[in-house]
């Protein structure tokens, strides 16, 4: 029983900061005017949300109960995003710099997870592949940079 309690507690942890990049990317969709990036961060609040529901299954099967929303520094990074982007000369810049930064900050709690070794099999799966695609969306704001 015990087990099955640290393993949930570890996965509402990052549940708590995937509820966080699901409404830091909503709120930058809402104050972007570039269509293109709209529709990118549009989808990552997507698939972070479908990230969550995937991590809430796992609690589940732990017979355990899944946070219901996001932590109090989730939201003073988003409020501090929404102020920075307001006074920034490029919006495009500023909100893939600030993407790219959460994307880091959620990749180390990924590793910090997955190194766990008392995870089971199926959880490091699904972490993993929610692991990689957090990079990839890091390397497409890196990439937006670029282009912009």
């Amino acid at each position: 029983m015990e087990f099955r309690k640290e393993v949930a507690d570890k996965l509402n942890q990052l549940l708590e900061k995937t509820y966080d990049a699901e409404k830091g990317y909503k709120e930058a969709a809402d104050n972007v005017k570039d269509a293109k990036m709209k529709s990118f961060l549009q989808e990552q609040a997507q698939q972070r949300y479908n990230f969550g529901h995937e991590i809430k299954q796992e609690i589940r099967a732990f017979d355990q109960e899944p946070d219901k929303g996001g932590s109090a520094k989730g939201s003073l990074h988003r409020t501090w995003m929404d102020v920075k982007t307001a006074f920034s000369g490029n919006e495009n810049e500023t909100v893939m710099k600030e993407v790219q930064r959460g994307e880091e900050a959620a990749l180390e709690d990924y590793d910090e997870i997955l190194a766990e070794s008392t995870l089971p099999g199926t959880t490091k799966d699904i972490l993993r592949n929610q692991r990689q695609q957090i990079a990839q969306a890091k390397q497409s704001a890196s990439n937006w940079e670029v282009i912009s």
